[in-house]
C-alpha cells in the first residue's frame, strides 16, 4: 500500500470507529503490524493507540494492545501517553483497561502534567477517582508548581473540590511557582461555591500574598467577582486596601481592569478615598483608567468625584495619559469633563503629546471653543 495512503487510512478508521476494516488493512499487509507498533502519525506525532484512547474505542485498543504488540506507554511529540488521552477525554471503559496494562498511573507529558491533572480540567468525578484509586498522587505539581487541585479550583466543581479534599486531606496547602494559593486562582475565575468550600474547610491565612503582591480579594475586585470579594470581607476578613507588589490597592487595580461596578463598591459602599494613590507611580485610578483607555471607567471615577486635576510624580494629569497613548473617546471625556486651557494643567503638553489627527482637532476644537467646560 502506498505509504502516503496508509498515513490517513489508519487514524481515520480508528476515528470512525471501523474496527473490521483496521484490521483486515493491517493483516493483509506483510510485516506491517511490526512497523505499527512504534509508528508516529500527523503532525502530532501520535500513535495509533494514542487515537484509540482518544476516540474511546476499546476494541481497537485492546486489538493494538494485544494482537499487534503496542506498548501502553508509547509518547507523541508532547509526551503524552494514551493514558493522558482517555483521562481528558473521559473514556473511563480506555483508562481502567490501560491501568489493568499496568500503563503509569502518574506518567509525565510536556509540562509535567498528569493524567489527573488533565481530568480535572475536564470536572470528570469519575475518572478523578478512578486515577486516585489506583495509586495517582494528586501532590505531584507541573513546571508551573500547580498541583491537580489548583486545576480543579480553577474549573470550579464543588464535587471534585470535596472529593480530593476528602481523598487528601492537606492538598489545600500549596503554591504555585509564583505563590499563588488555589483559593487565589478560584477567586480570580469566579468560581463562588469553590471558594465557600476552601473558606470553610481550609486554612488559608487571610490576604495571603503572590510573587506580585496579589491577594485573593485583588483578584476577585480586578475580574469583576463582586460576590467573591463580598464572601471573601466577610468570612475570610480581607484587607480592601491591601497594596500590592507596586503600591496599588484594589481601588487602582479595578481602574486598569475596568471594573466599574467593583469602583462603585469600593468607593460607594466601603468608603475608600476615590483619589487614593499608588505608591509606585504616584497614580490615581483615573490615572490608570485614562492609561488603559477605559471611558466608561472614567465616566464611572468622575461621576463617584474623582479629582480630574490629580497629577503623578512626573506632573501627568490623566488627559495626559490618554493623549500618550491616543486614546480619543477618554480624551474627548476629559476635556469636556472639565480640563481647563491653562498653563498649570499642563494641556500644552497634552496637546504635543496626541499624534492622530482626530485627537489633535479635538484639542483644536477645545481651544477655539474658550470655554471652561
Amino acid at each position: 500500500m502506498d505509504e502516503g495512503k496508509t498515513a490517513n487510512l489508519f487514524p481515520r478508521l480508528i476515528r470512525e470507529g471501523k474496527f473490521s476494516l483496521l484490521r483486515e488493512e493491517i493483516e493483509k499487509i506483510p510485516d506491517l503490524d511490526r512497523d505499527l507498533r512504534r509508528k508516529h502519525w500527523e503532525k502530532s506525532g501520535d500513535t495509533l493507540l494514542h487515537f484509540a484512547a482518544r476516540h474511546g474505542k476499546l476494541d481497537i485498543l485492546r486489538y493494538l494492545t494485544e494482537i499487534v504488540g503496542m506498548n501502553v506507554e508509547l509518547v507523541n511529540r508532547d509526551y503524552k501517553r494514551p493514558l493522558h488521552e482517555a483521562a481528558y477525554m473521559g473514556h473511563q471503559d480506555c483508562l481502567l483497561y490501560l491501568l489493568e496494562r499496568k500503563a503509569a498511573v502518574d506518567c509525565l507529558k510536556k509540562a509535567d502534567w498528569t493524567p489527573l491533572m488533565m481530568a480535572c480540567t475536564r470536572r470528570n468525578l469519575e475518572i478523578i477517582q478512578d486515577l486516585v484509586q489506583h495509586g495517582a498522587n494528586p501532590r505531584l505539581k507541573n513546571k508551573d508548581g500547580w498541583n491537580c487541585f489548583h486545576i480543579a479550583s480553577r474549573e470550579g466543581d464543588p464535587q471534585v473540590i470535596q472529593y480530593l479534599l476528602d481523598a487528601c486531606p492537606d492538598i489545600w496547602d500549596t503554591e504555585s511557582r509564583i505563590r499563588r494559593t488555589p483559593l487565589h486562582t478560584a477567586a480570580m475565575h469566579g468560581c463562588l461555591e469553590v471558594v465557600k468550600i476552601l473558606l470553610e474547610r481550609c486554612h488559608y491565612v487571610p490576604d495571603s500574598q503572590d510573587h506580585c503582591g496579589i491577594t485573593p480579594f485583588v483578584d476577585a475586585i480586578q475580574n469583576g467577582h463582586l460576590d467573591i470579594a463580598k464572601e471573601l470581607l466577610e468570612k475570610h476578613q480581607a484587607d480592601y486596601k491591601v497594596r500590592d507588589a507596586l503600591g496599588n490597592q484594589p481601588l487602582h487595580q479595578a481602574a486598569i481592569t475596568g471594573q466599574d461596578k467593583a469602583l462603585q463598591f469600593l468607593v460607594t459602599d466601603l468608603g475608600v478615598e476615590v483619589d487614593e494613590r499608588a505608591t509606585y507611580l504616584d497614580f490615581t485610578a483615573l490615572h490608570y483608567a485614562a492609561r488603559e483607555g477605559h471611558e466608561s471607567t472614567i465616566r464611572c471615577l468622575f461621576s463617584l468625584g474623582a479629582s480630574l486635576g490629580a497629577k503623578d510624580k512626573r506632573n501627568r494629569t490623566a488627559l495626559h495619559l490618554a493623549s500618550a497613548r491616543q486614546h480619543t473617546p477618554c480624551v474627548r471625556f476629559l476635556l469636556l469633563a472639565g480640563l481647563k486651557d491653562s498653563p498649570d494643567d499642563g494641556w500644552t503638553y497634552a496637546r504635543q503629546l496626541a499624534k492622530e489627527t482626530d485627537l489633535i482637532r479635538l484639542f483644536e476644537d477645545n481651544r477655539l471653543c474658550g470655554s471652561e467646560h
